[in-house]
């Protein structure tokens, strides 16, 4: 994959994270900044961050409980330690940092 194509994946990824914390009615914030997106959790103030990596073509995601890494696949993303895709440790880290459940169809 070029350049271009992840950057495109990334763009298309942030988006949907971002409609998926909008439908959830989730107290969630997130900003999109310079393709860093930051969910802060407003019970607690926690963040999830998910950022992109096009040097390497990879996302990654810093939560609570550690950093993640994901590489593109066929499926998806899917975290190079945990082999989750990226919609379960989203989901996963939401609600372990929030209290709540969201659903990410990424």
């Amino acid at each position: 994959m070029n350049e271009t194509e992840f950057n495109q994946l990334a763009d298309d990824l942030m988006m949907a994270i971002e409609e998926a914390v909008d439908d959830s009615g989730a107290d969630i914030d997130y900003e999109n900044t310079a393709g860093v997106l930051t969910l802060t959790m407003e019970v607690n103030g926690s963040k999830v961050i998910v950022s992109r990596q096009p040097a390497i073509a990879q996302i990654w995601v810093a939560a609570k409980s550690g950093g993640y890494y994901f590489n593109h696949c066929d499926d998806g993303w899917l975290c190079t330690t945990t082999h989750e895709t990226l919609q379960a440790l989203l989901s996963r880290v939401c609600k372990e940092q929030s209290g709540e459940t969201l659903v990410f169809g990424l």
